[in-house]
């Protein structure tokens, strides 16, 4: 048998494939975990911001109170000036 004379070639060419394999499942996972700390970043000012809005809600007066209090003013207000006159 003799030597295959391309077979060094193959053999470089073979790492070169690997190396650029490497290479680019590194980015790819570099490029995974900068997504899951941005999706964990997410996550966290979702939960805080609804955390707010639940606060905001439950400190809130309702429509119908702020409307029933301001006719009693207007009410308690043309009654004084009824009288005053």
């Amino acid at each position: 048998m003799s030597p295959d004379p391309e077979h060094p070639v193959i053999q470089e060419e073979h790492a070169e494939l690997r190396r650029s394999l490497d290479v680019g499942l590194a980015r790819i996972e570099g490029h995974l975990a900068l997504l899951t700390q941005r999706d964990e970043h997410s996550a966290k000012e979702l939960d805080d911001l609804t955390t707010r809005i639940t606060a905001l809600e439950h400190n809130r007066w309702p429509l119908p109170t702020v409307a029933t209090l301001t006719a009693i003013g207007a009410l308690v207000v043309a009654v004084w000036q009824a009288l005053g006159r």
